[in-house]
């Protein structure tokens, strides 16, 4: 399902045949991107109104993604929240004081996007699965769907991120990671996306990088 120009679409199962690696063909709702050949698919297609989460181990590359290709306007990022706050506190005071306002200013800015019924891209850290129930719920109440941006990364790329942006997550926390996105991603690879996923792309960072835009638009005919 690949392509090396244009935009590769998500559409509902039944619009569409698919096989995802481990899937079956018909399935339609797993896409594995993971070494697609360069420069591979320019852009990621969505339903107008839908959302999209974009999950993957710290360091993976989520947040370099969104920045890339999300819509301006149309992204959640808990990491530039986080930025945000950084700012304004005072360098000395360590991040897990004001972790929680950090937290209560994230939800708060993705209930009003989703409040307002707009398309959205949400980063995910993926060991919260009542985030993605909650993103879900609220995506059916509005007759859209949800889709999952699976980050496929190598502990070792995802330290080396790390590294590169200057912050590391405890062992301890990088250890919580891998095992649910682990767990997301043996699901997907089984042609299983997550409760309340209409859909799972999956992205290896070559197949990451190449993606320069995620466009929403007016649903497909069935």
């Amino acid at each position: 399902m690949a392509t090396t120009t244009g935009t590769v679409d998500a559409v509902p199962p039944q619009r569409r045949g698919a096989r995802g690696r481990g899937g079956a063909a018909g399935a339609g709702r797993v896409r594995d991107l993971r070494g697609a050949t360069v420069p591979g698919p320019r852009g990621l297609g969505f339903a107008r109104g839908d959302i999209v989460v974009v999950s993957g181990l710290p360091g993976g590359g989520k947040s370099t993604l969104i920045e890339r290709a999300a819509p301006e306007g149309g992204a959640v990022d808990s990491q530039n929240t986080r930025e945000r706050w950084e700012h304004r506190m005072p360098a000395p005071l360590p991040y897990a004081v004001y972790r929680p306002l950090v937290r209560v200013a994230h939800y708060w800015g993705l209930w009003r996007i989703l409040r307002s019924g707009d398309s959205v891209v949400v980063h995910d850290c993926g060991t919260q699965s009542w985030v993605r129930g909650l993103l879900a719920a609220a995506a059916r109440r509005r007759g859209r769907a949800l889709h999952l941006l699976l980050l496929d990364s190598s502990p070792e790329e995802a330290l080396s991120g790390q590294a590169a942006r200057g912050r590391r997550v405890s062992a301890y926390a990088f250890a919580r990671h891998r095992h649910a996105v682990g767990r997301l991603l043996r699901a997907a690879e089984a042609g299983h996306p997550p409760a309340g996923c209409a859909s799972v792309t999956l992205l290896d960072r070559r197949s990451a990088a190449a993606v320069t835009r995620i466009a929403f638009h007016d649903r497909l005919p069935g």
